[in-house]
């Protein structure tokens, strides 16, 4: 096992890690930039490095900086968390030359996964299905055009190194083809230096349903079940629950299996976690997959009891997972809430500031992950996630009303949060008998945010 590990990471993921690793016996050394140097991971690791300026640029997605701050304080490996250089395979690459060991995949396993084209051909040649569209890269909006004639309207065109949400642009008819392949074109070329496309029929406001997966280096792999991710604004998830209650037996039977599929297929090492989408007929199709571990990776460890970030752990040193599928038992419902800094009556406008005053939710399975203490700053060069609140209970509706007492007991003062956003939310009839697809908040946003303000002034 390795005795030091440097965070690559910041905030409530920071601290997860930590945590995880105090418990393994490992040292940790926290990388942090200028602007986080008064944090909570900066005060419990067994160390810390400043990596640089506020700017992300500058410090987290320096790797030349991170690498030195690693041979200089003696540490083994690195874990990357999720975003900033988590799926970076020249990152990875680097690490693996250095004789650091990347906690996630190898670099050739992420850049494999990060072409969505050549991960859709590989799905598509190990019976993983996928969402009908073009075979290999377009060639040019001629091409775009014969392939969305043949799949039918509306269709989107992608980046094949895309991610974010760039180099996306949907087409409704054939009078619309040439520009979205031409913008998207021009947008991922400046955004990731490669302007290849493919194209996508596109599922309208399907259902986000993702699975959770493990394998070793030995051979093994497993799935630890399925969240539902459908609760999402401008692409970005809000709200994640597992199980998901709109699949039926039959279709999560199957959606593991071809889970399992994929991960065979690319020979996946480390967590990882498979997305499809649910269309209105109940099909389901191979998105992509994401090499690192979740945000919302809580929900499927209050179903399980399995400690994801352990076991990412101890994959990458080398270690057989320790138990099998049939180890694996699910109970109960959890559901995650997303605590952002954020105005939702303001279109969601971020809302950097110091916590005058905190008090986060507790009781019988209620878990929180934060980095936040009174009298912290949040910072305006970040996102702007300050807290996951995560439930557990028997059922779905006790899940339900757990969190809403949760939510109802989280204070936050000092700055705007979407609290009161998400309390609303587990009240909506649509939701509550999970009638939520991607298009739910998209449809709803603005009558939730009036029912919160004509409450407040009723309370007035």
């Amino acid at each position: 096992m390795f005795r030091r590990i440097l965070i690559a990471n910041r905030g409530e993921i920071a601290m997860r890690i930590l945590r995880c690793c105090q418990e393994m016996g490992i040292e940790t050394v926290a990388a942090y930039s200028e602007e986080d140097a008064d944090t909570l991971p900066v005060q419990f690791a067994t160390e810390s490095v400043c990596i640089g300026p506020a700017p992300a640029a500058k410090s987290y997605l320096d790797q030349n900086v991170l690498l030195a701050a690693a041979k200089a304080y003696h540490c083994e490996a690195i874990h990357p968390g999720y975003g900033f250089l988590s799926e970076n395979a020249d990152f990875a690459g680097q690490c693996e030359k250095n004789g650091i060991v990347f906690i996630g995949p190898s670099s050739g396993m992420i850049r494999s996964m990060g072409d969505k084209q050549r991960a859709r051909e590989l799905m598509k040649k190990h019976g993983v299905p996928v969402v009908p569209g073009s075979d290999g890269i377009l060639k040019d909006w001629r091409e775009a055009a014969e392939t969305a004639t043949r799949v039918g309207y509306p269709v989107i065109v992608k980046a094949s190194a895309g991610g974010g949400g760039r180099g996306m642009r949907i087409a409704c008819d054939a009078s619309e083809i040439r520009n979205a392949f031409e913008s998207a074109q021009a947008e991922a070329a400046a955004a990731f230096g490669n302007g290849d496309l493919y194209l996508e029929k596109l599922i309208p406001h399907p259902h986000h349903i993702e699975v959770q997966i493990l394998a070793d280096a030995h051979g093994h792999i497993i799935h630890l079940g399925e969240r539902d991710c459908s609760m999402q604004r401008r692409n970005q998830k809000l709200l994640e629950e597992s199980p998901a209650r709109v699949l039926s037996a039959k279709q999560r039977e199957g959606i593991l299996r071809a889970a399992l599929r994929a991960a065979k297929a690319c020979r996946y090492v480390s967590a990882g976690t498979v997305e499809f989408v649910l269309d209105r007929e109940g099909r389901y199709y191979f998105i992509e997959m994401n090499t690192r571990i979740q945000v919302e990776h809580p929900v499927t460890e209050m179903v399980t009891g399995v400690d994801l970030i352990r076991e990412q752990i101890r994959i990458a040193a080398g270690l057989e997972l320790g138990f099998k599928q049939s180890d694996v038992h699910f109970s109960g419902h959890a559901i995650e809430c997303r605590i952002n800094a954020e105005n939702p009556a303001q279109d969601f406008r971020p809302c950097p500031g110091t916590v005058s005053f905190l008090h986060f939710p507790a009781g019988c399975g209620v878990r929180v992950e934060s980095a936040l203490y009174p009298g912290s700053r949040v910072s305006p060069y970040y996102d702007s996630m300050i807290a996951k609140i995560i439930v557990h209970a028997p059922g779905r509706l006790e899940a339900i009303r757990k969190m809403r007492v949760a939510l109802e007991e989280m204070t936050v003062k000092g700055i705007d949060t979407n609290i009161e956003f998400q309390y609303l939310i587990l009240h909506n009839t649509d939701f509550l008998v999970g009638n939520v697809d991607t298009g739910f908040l998209e449809k709803n946003t603005d009558a939730i945010v009036r029912w919160g303000e004509e409450s407040r002034r009723g309370r007035s």
